[in-house]
């Protein structure tokens, strides 16, 4: 594809991005829907006829967590903030989940969220804005009790980059939403799970209650795969609705409340910024 060109509707092919590159690639169980790889890795898919539709497991985990918390029904203005933009799948979603939504994705890469904009509808601003930014510099930036809800959902490889998971940046997302906001985030992690040990961690130490959402066999230690994890400073509750959606899924879930995530940060420092040491200068001798 030309520099500069963006497609009108989604076109199969690779695409140079800012990061590297992107393909385009029609699933071949779903004549609606579009996969999108980054850099070689699947990052998100999109069925362009109906936006309820999550065909990534951890992405219906997350959905049905966020209308547990605010029911459909009630037509929330939910206030959404996504780290990590991909094909926009769940700002997608929630536009269609709720119409009333205000929601802003931050994507670092500029034409991906260009090429993104021309691939599928996505609801024009203020209903969803891309902003072009890197994720904690874009948090940082925002003013406190602005969000409902925050997504963190990036990643570099495997992992999302330390920068995205520390106490001090937890902290600054926590100042960014509401009293009863949600911060949510799609932790991955190798069989060992000391990484989501780490952001189980520092999310307990940030905030009153927490949870996690994950398959049987990724509790365990198992297998390679991805845990949700979210913290609030209200409680989540008991609600059999939700443990219901999430044991009828595809790959059924088992939810781990406060008590349970907290047994398995225990001994697992909290994840901090790299601290910065600097040298004074030598005084200078006086002048003779």
């Amino acid at each position: 594809m030309p520099a500069g060109t963006r497609p009108d509707g989604p076109v199969a092919g690779i695409y140079y991005i800012d990061t590297g590159d992107c393909e385009l690639v029609p699933d071949p169980d779903n004549s609606n829907g579009w996969l999108l790889k980054i850099n070689g890795v699947m990052s998100s898919h999109i069925d362009l006829a109906d936006p309820l539709f999550l065909d990534f497991e951890y992405m219906r985990w997350i959905a049905a967590l966020v209308e547990s918390r605010w029911p459909r029904a009630h037509r929330p203005k939910l206030r959404a903030l996504h780290l990590g933009g991909g094909a926009c799948s769940m700002a997608r979603y929630f536009h269609a989940a709720y119409p009333e939504a205000r929601q802003v994705v931050v994507e670092l890469d500029g034409k991906l969220a260009d090429y993104v904009r021309g691939w599928f509808e996505l609801p024009k601003a203020p209903l969803l804005r891309i902003r072009v930014g890197e994720a904690r510099q874009v948090t940082e930036s925002l003013t406190p009790d602005t969000r409902d809800l925050i997504i963190r959902d990036v990643f570099a490889g495997a992992f999302t980059p330390r920068a995205l998971t520390t106490r001090e940046f937890t902290a600054h997302a926590d100042s960014v939403l509401a009293p009863d906001g949600l911060y949510v985030v799609n932790s991955g992690d190798a069989p060992d799970l000391r990484n989501a040990r780490a952001d189980a961690a520092t999310i307990a130490d940030t905030f009153g209650h927490t949870m996690i959402i994950a398959d049987p066999a990724m509790l365990k230690g198992r297998r390679y795969g991805n845990m949700i994890m979210a913290g609030s400073h209200e409680p989540f509750g008991d609600d059999p609705t939700l443990a219901r959606t999430l044991l009828g899924g595809g790959v059924p879930a088992h939810i781990w409340d406060d008590a349970q995530v907290r047994a398995f940060a225990a001994g697992t420092p909290v994840r901090h910024d790299p601290l910065v040491v600097t040298t004074a200068e030598p005084a200078s001798a006086p002048a003779e």
